[in-house]
């Protein structure tokens, strides 16, 4: 039997990335899966590629009415037991030349919309008896790097976020855990004009000398969406490459 056989899932940023790759995975591994996206050619595409087990709706993350919408249309499937909020967006600006409507435009995204997304599911997964939240935060979410103020501050608040639903949500048997991925080659990483080659090249120094791909976050993702994870919340899981660990310097002794 598939691992997720009987799991409902909503997706958001579904419709390319590290979503599509998770939700393509989720239903791979039986699960019926909601693609939430604002890209909706690419998203219904996406879901008419998954066939009968995937639907895909129109679902800007800062808007509540439209979360409950997506909330709604999983009920076709069953009841409600996975979110992956993955939607985000990136501006690469200092602090002094981010704007106020930026820092905030950011910070909707990828921060309010965490938050409505773990508000909005949490009444069925109650009534449904649990389920499994998995917030993708970033690797900016334990360390920073110049010009993604903006960025880092909206995903070090969802490590926050994470561990406060996780002990808000836990006695009902719902799991909140989030996931760091490292470089991972996708659009927002500059897929459309850099290569997998020059990708790999600016991780050089990495313990994994190469960038990531959807795939890999993705299975990350869907572990914790498993009933294998059933003990683990509140808890940070990097897929990374070992950016975290640190850095190989060439000019000391190597294996």
């Amino acid at each position: 039997m598939a691992r997720l056989e009987g799991k409902v899932a909503i997706v958001t940023g579904a419709a390319r990335g590290m979503g599509e790759a998770t939700a393509r995975l989720l239903v791979e591994q039986g699960a019926c899966v909601v693609l939430g996206d604002v890209l909706d050619e690419p998203g219904r595409k996406v879901a008419e590629e998954l066939g009968e087990k995937a639907v895909y709706v129109h679902l800007d993350v800062t808007d509540k009415a439209q979360w409950l919408a997506a909330v709604e249309a999983s009920k076709q499937f069953g009841t409600l037991n996975v979110l992956v909020n993955n939607a985000a967006i990136l501006i690469h600006k200092t602090i002094m030349d981010t704007t106020e409507e930026e820092f905030m435009a950011v910070a909707r995204v990828n921060q309010l919309g965490v938050f409505l997304g773990m508000q909005s599911v949490f009444p069925s997964m109650k009534a449904g008896g649990g389920g499994s939240i998995i917030n993708i935060s970033s690797i900016d979410g334990f360390q920073a790097k110049n010009s993604l103020v903006a960025y880092a501050a909206s995903k070090w608040a969802v490590r926050g976020m994470t561990k406060t639903a996780a002990l808000e949500m836990g006695k009902y048997n719902i799991r909140v855990n989030s996931v760091h991925p490292g470089g991972i080659y996708t659009d927002m990483h500059g897929k459309d004009f850099m290569t997998r080659e020059q990708a790999d090249a600016t991780y050089a120094n990495q313990a994994l000398p190469r960038v990531g791909m959807p795939s890999e976050v993705a299975a990350v993702t869907v572990f914790l969406a498993g009933d294998e994870a059933s003990f683990s919340t509140g808890s940070e899981f990097m897929a990374d490459g070992g950016w975290h660990a640190g850095s190989v310097f060439t000019a000391l002794p190597q294996l």
